[in-house]
């Protein structure tokens, strides 16, 4: 498979009598075939996703099909972009250039902008200069922005060479921010206004921006001669508004805005407290630089919450789809947490070497059940505050009101897994399960020590698990990295601790 050197992906030659879009493309027609019938292929063998079946099995709106002879003859012989997306992440970039070639030249570019920008990227790179124009005309500034971010300074300049001189100034001032930034994410084609417009006027003057492409018509906003933002007015404002009436007059002054250099999560959660569908980006002098759209701010939240899921899960966060990634770099994002928590497991042996005369079979039996319930309430706790933290319903200065509440809900929790632990230990004890362990006819008073462990073990790691996520967070971490796997570890050599030194001050003198 190969790409050609023509523009924009043109559809396969077919005939009238074949069945075809009867248009012309560079592909002989046997080997669009053979390319359609592969990614076919590759499509089927991966099954359906019952889940995402059904929510595309949401019957389209619009005029009824109406069947006509030859229909069965051109989904037979034509590649349909459903097709191509379930088989594009098991693709190679020559076969994704080729799948892109063999759709109608519509579908193609639409498939194209819809990918992410990572893939856009590489296409881009991958296709022979005199493709690369075409398809990067496509694109929107802040998009071709993204791209060239995931294109990486190398190719920074290839590029850049491919956009027009007004473009390219656009793309430029967007790549001055950070990836993550505000200013990185918004798009500065937005509609504009004067105050001493009439109604009138701004409606034919955002008739004639609505020609430029602009992000969105349905409000404009109102900028004074430097360019700082007055107001925001709505298309349905002015149309019902009088003809002679002031845009200043119209206007909507209480406006909530963001800065330049706010980080996505934040934006994210201006739009999810204020019901925004777009937001106005200002810099520290108020001046309008952009808008950001809540189809951006979806992108953001489901990168940001893959993020935080992949590093609450073990493993450093990786910078694309899980079956795109290389092995190598798989294994070098896994392995190195892994080490990390295999070293701190390591202290779990040193914590039971100071315990060797403890380690008696009958304490030893319950020693998984303590620490894995210190683990396990940790992990809890990490969770939620994580979460708390990432929504804003948690703040580095609540850190003194999350302790307090933990601490009565870890105590309230150890006793409850402690009644439970200890009505096991108390149950088996009678029906003699431990008679021929050394000490077995004690089992009530192992009972209490492992009831009291258990109580001391949970407390301990809900604890450690709400708080470890502020001190992260004051070191400048991120608090998602205090990991389940992460506070079970940590709660592991403790609870070994919590529960000997439990036991000594309880079977001194009758087990010990």
């Amino acid at each position: 498979m190969s790409a050609s050197d023509d523009g924009v992906p043109e559809p396969v030659e077919t005939r009238s009598d074949e069945g075809g879009t009867g248009e012309i493309s560079v592909m002989k027609p046997e080997e669009a075939r053979e390319v359609m019938a592969e990614i076919r292929a590759v499509a089927e063998s991966r099954g359906d996703d019952s889940q995402v079946h059904d929510l595309l099995d949401i019957p389209p709106t619009g005029p009824i099909p109406v069947p006509s002879i030859g229909t069965d003859a051109v989904d037979d012989d034509s590649l349909s972009v459903d097709e191509l997306r379930d088989a594009w992440p098991l693709l190679d970039l020559e076969e994704r250039g080729d799948g892109l070639r063999v759709l109608p030249r519509e579908d193609a570019e639409e498939f194209f902008i819809q990918l992410v920008p990572r893939d856009q990227a590489d296409l881009l790179l991958y296709f022979r200069p005199g493709q690369r124009r075409q398809w990067m005309r496509l694109l929107e500034p802040d998009d071709v922005a993204d791209v060239i971010q995931q294109g990486g300074e190398a190719n920074r300049k290839t590029l850049l060479a491919l956009l027009d001189e007004p473009t390219r100034k656009e793309v430029l001032a967007l790549l001055a921010y950070a990836e993550d930034e505000a200013g990185g994410l918004m798009s500065t084609r937005y509609a504009r206004l004067r105050p001493e417009m009439s109604a009138d006027e701004a409606i034919s003057y955002l008739r004639r921006q609505a020609r430029a492409k602009v992000e969105t018509i349905y409000v404009a906003y109102v900028l004074d001669p430097a360019q700082r933002l007055l107001g925001v007015v709505s298309f349905r404002d002015l149309f019902a508004a009088d003809a002679k009436i002031k845009v200043a007059e119209v206007m909507e002054t209480d406006i909530v805005r963001v800065t330049d250099e706010m980080d996505q999560e934040s934006v994210s959660r201006v739009f999810a407290e204020h019901d925004l569908n777009v937001v106005p980006v200002v810099d520290s002098d108020g001046k309008m630089k952009g808008i950001v759209t809540v189809d951006d701010i979806v992108d953001v939240v489901q990168e940001e919450a893959t993020e935080d899921a992949q590093k609450f899960g073990g493993l450093e966060a990786l910078d694309m789809p899980y079956l795109q990634s290389t092995r190598r770099e798989m294994i070098k994002k896994r392995a190195r947490w892994l080490a990390i928590l295999l070293i701190g497991e390591m202290f779990t042996a040193t914590a039971l070497g100071f315990f060797e005369d403890s380690l008696i079979p009958i304490l030893s039996l319950f020693l998984p059940l303590i620490i894995s319930s210190g683990g396990n309430s940790g992990s809890q706790a990490s969770t939620l505050v994580i979460r708390a933290m990432a929504l804003g319903e948690v703040r580095g200065a609540d850190a003194a009101l999350v302790f307090r509440r933990e601490i009565l809900i870890g105590l309230v929790l150890g006793v409850i897994l402690g009644g439970i632990a200890s009505v096991r230990v108390l149950v088996w004890g009678s029906f003699g399960a431990y008679g021929h362990f050394r000490g077995g006819e004690h089992y009530a008073l192992v009972g209490i020590t492992v009831a009291c462990a258990v109580v001391g073990c949970v407390l301990w790691g809900t604890l450690m698990g709400a708080m470890l996520p502020f001190a992260l967070r004051k070191f400048g971490a991120d608090p998602a990295s205090a990991s389940a796997p992460l506070v079970a570890t940590l709660v592991d050599v403790s609870g070994i601790i919590i529960y000997f030194t439990i036991a000594k001050l309880l079977l001194t003198g009758t087990l010990l």
